[in-house]
This record gives structure tokens, sequence and C-alpha cells, in this order.
């Protein structure tokens, strides 16, 4: 396709690319691939978006589960976002996950698609007792990279930005973007494939803000224990997953609205 001009884009993924974070159940969900429809839409008004999207899915899931309807949906425009939910989990095999993202590169760009896709933040900066998984996630970038270049998969590189991981970015669990941290990666994404509009804006750090002692951090930590690393684990251990009879929340293409005041057609930061 002509630069920047887009007629079917469709997300794969899990939580993130579903919008958790950012809305709710209640109100709706939003999030980053909705936001990054709306760039597209505000420069190709016919543009139609379905987002595949479940929470919980790991990599092979979302392989298994919405590649074969992505395809089927002959989309000029994918992002594939996936393999979190893989590297938090005791079993993690970094060649496996990385297999499966690349399965879903290599077959979205043979049918013709445009694939989009990111690099993870450093998790140990977002959630201190995730640090020793650290070192999974710059594996897991380095082979994200690699596996982009060999099928031509533009990657944003989200995860280089110090920016990704200032607190304001996330939500209270800290495993999912904030409204802002959505409104950052879209901003990102559409950057990455030079949309009309676009710049480096949403790599600038936020506003500064007081930094907690070291007791009111300690204290932090433990409460984000108790609320939702607790809960997250006892998932695990029951072999429990968020999204356990959940489907896509968008599962066909559909017309794109621009919601008012929108700043997706500026490519312009909206206020943290």
């Amino acid at each position: 396709m002509p630069s920047g001009h887009y007629l079917r884009y469709v997300a794969l993924g899990d939580s993130q690319t579903e919008g958790l974070g950012d809305g709710d159940d209640t109100v709706g969900l939003r999030g980053f691939a909705d936001r990054l429809a709306e760039h597209l839409a505000a420069v190709n008004p016919g543009l139609q978006y379905a987002n595949l999207a479940v929470r919980g899915r790991t990599a092979g899931q979302v392989r298994t589960e919405q590649l074969g309807p992505a395809l089927a949906l002959r989309p000029d425009l994918a992002t594939v976002v996936a393999g979190v939910n893989d590297l938090l989990r005791p079993r993690y095999d970094a060649t496996e996950v990385a297999g499966h993202l690349e399965e879903m590169f290599a077959a979205l760009t043979a049918a013709g698609t445009r694939v989009l896709t990111l690099t993870f933040p450093d998790v140990g900066k977002i959630m201190p007792l995730a640090r020793p998984v650290r070192s999974r996630v710059l594996d897991l970038n380095t082979r994200i990279r690699a596996a982009a270049a060999r099928h031509g998969v533009t990657v944003a590189e989200t995860g280089r930005q110090a920016v990704t991981t200032d607190p304001r970015m996330w939500t209270a669990d800290r495993l999912h973007a904030s409204s802002l941290g959505h409104e950052r990666i879209a901003a990102a994404l559409a950057q990455a494939i030079r949309l009309p509009g676009t710049d480096d804006a949403w790599t600038l750090p936020l506003p500064p803000q007081r930094v907690p002692s070291r007791r009111q951090a300690a204290e932090a930590e433990l409460r984000w224990a108790a609320a939702h690393l607790g809960p997250w684990l006892g998932r695990r251990l029951r072999g429990r997953s968020s999204g356990d009879g959940r489907t896509a929340r968008r599962p066909q293409l559909l017309p794109v609205v621009l919601p008012p005041g929108s700043a997706a057609n500026t490519g312009r930061r909206e206020s943290p």
C-alpha cells in the first residue's frame, strides 16, 4: 500500500492489545490498538478495523486462535504483540515463544500484509519484584528484532525509551498500560510506519514528580503484591487465566469512529 494508506487493520495479541488499563469492561475498552486505528482512520476515512486480542493469551495461543481469522480478514496492516504472558511463567521457553511470533510474522507478510510489532520495556523497573525476568525481556526483544528483520516487519522500539517505565504509564497492577501508556504506544506504532502527521513526541519524559522514600516504596511493593501479584499467582497455580471464557471484543472489520476532540489526526500527545 502507498505510505500511510490502509484499508483494513487487524490487531492480534493479549490483554495489552485488547485494551486492558484503558477503560474497563463496563464503559468499554480502548487501548493502543483502538488508538492506532484512530490515527489510521484520520488519514484513511474508509479504514476498517478488527481486534482479535484476548487477555491472558500466550504467544502460542495467539498464533493458534487468532492467526487464521486474521488472515481470513485480508488485512493490509496488522499488529502482532504477544509474549509477556509467557516470560512471566516459570516454564518459559524463549525459542518456542519467538518461534510462534515468527510464524505469525511469516504468514501475514506472505499474504501481503504489512506487519507492525514492538519491543517490551524493562519490567524490573516497573515491578521491582520482577527483576529476575529482566534478562528474559531483553532476550525476547533481541529475538523479536531478528525475526522482524527476516520478514520485513516494522518494529516500534518502545522498549528502548525511558518514558515507558514511568509508573504513570502503567495501571496499579503494573502489568497493563494506563490510558496514557496506551496513548504513547499507539503514537509509537503510528510513527514507526511513518503515518502522516506523527513525530517522536511519544518519547518525551513526563513532568517530574516527587520521588517516594524507601519506606514508602517498600510499602507500595507490599500493597501491590497483596492486591495484584497474589491473585495472579493464584490463577497460575490453579491453571486458570483471566481470559477463560472470553472471546475477541471486535472480531469483524468495522468502520472506525473518531472520538470528539481526538488528537489522532495530528499526532499530538494528549495531556497526562
